[in-house]
């Protein structure tokens, strides 16, 4: 890395960095995602003779039935809804992180930013980012919880654009903001774990002898944040979820009460390998992306 000092990029530049990166590794992820919703659906079924037979089995096993089932492709559902929802959000949240922690701690301060308020600011545009990217967000889990369909039964939705018209007639233009209140609750709390994390766990593992801002220790960096992000959010991400891919619940609490008193608390973490997974990986991938995006963009020589 050079000594001399970074020049700051913009807030247009930064989003466009952060939805270019947040696209490319919902590309590469979704497929774990997908295997992940499945997972988060899937309730206790019961055979005639009392014995549990859930469909879908870990992570490897659902993207396998998912395939054989289904096509390969069918492990890219929802993957139109997701690209829109990252354009949205991940340009949102990293976009307006800096200026809105810039604002918490007045246009003087100088120093290191205490670390309540990075994750004060995460918090605030997690929030924002989802309240305005929800619509997307509730399209790409209703398309991705489609399964295979029995024989002379009809698609619930042709595509995504048939998803948005579809909901708003059916169920109206407010159905399009179901599970909000989950979704800001998941998205701003997994928002400030992934962003605060990243940078606590990528300065610890600077002052390792030995180690650069390189490729390697950004990678690491974004593991470590979708590890603390998951165990963190997974509980608020099953109800969200299901909130969006089932209608029979009336709201968060009730989601939440049904799902403790009928499944137990494990429940919650359903699907936690697969979401680590892909949050680990998407974090990892995000992250690189987003760092390599804005060097070239303010033209500096990346070394590894």
């Amino acid at each position: 890395m050079s000594d001399l000092k970074q020049p700051e990029i913009s807030f247009v530049e930064t989003f466009f960095c952060s939805a270019f990166a947040a696209c490319f590794a919902e590309f590469c992820t979704i497929p774990l995602d997908t295997a992940k919703v499945r997972l988060q659906l899937q309730k206790k079924t019961t055979t005639e003779d009392g014995v549990s037979d859930p469909k879908y089995r870990g992570l490897l096993g659902t993207v396998a039935t998912i395939a054989r089932e289904e096509g390969l492709s069918a492990l890219w559902k929802g993957i139109i809804a997701g690209l829109h929802r990252q354009c949205i959000y991940g340009g949102l949240r990293i976009g307006l992180y800096d200026p809105v922690k810039s604002f918490l701690v007045g246009g003087d301060f100088v120093g290191d930013i205490p670390i309540y308020h990075k994750i004060l600011a995460a918090l605030i545009t997690g929030a924002i980012a989802i309240a305005v990217a929800n619509p997307t967000d509730l399209v790409k889990v209703r398309l991705q919880a489609e399964g295979k369909l029995p024989s002379g039964v009809p698609k619930r939705y042709y595509g995504t654009l048939d998803a948005y018209y579809t909901i708003v007639r059916q169920e109206g233009l407010g159905a399009l903001w179901t599970g909000l209140g989950p979704n800001i609750a998941r998205n701003a709390i997994v928002n400030a774990a992934e962003l605060a994390s990243y940078d606590q766990v990528k300065q610890t593992i600077l002052k390792i002898p030995g180690f650069t801002d390189s490729v390697l220790t950004q990678l690491l960096a974004g593991l470590g944040a979708g590890l603390f992000a998951v165990c963190i959010g997974s509980p608020i991400d099953v109800v969200k979820s299901r909130m969006m891919g089932d209608s029979a619940y009336k709201n968060t609490i009730d989601c939440f009460i049904k799902t403790l008193k009928n499944e137990g608390i494990c429940a919650f973490y359903k699907g936690f390998l697969p979401n680590f997974s892909r949050l680990g990986s998407w974090n990892a991938i995000m992250f690189l992306t987003l760092e390599q995006a804005k060097k070239v963009l303010i033209r500096e020589a990346y070394f590894d």
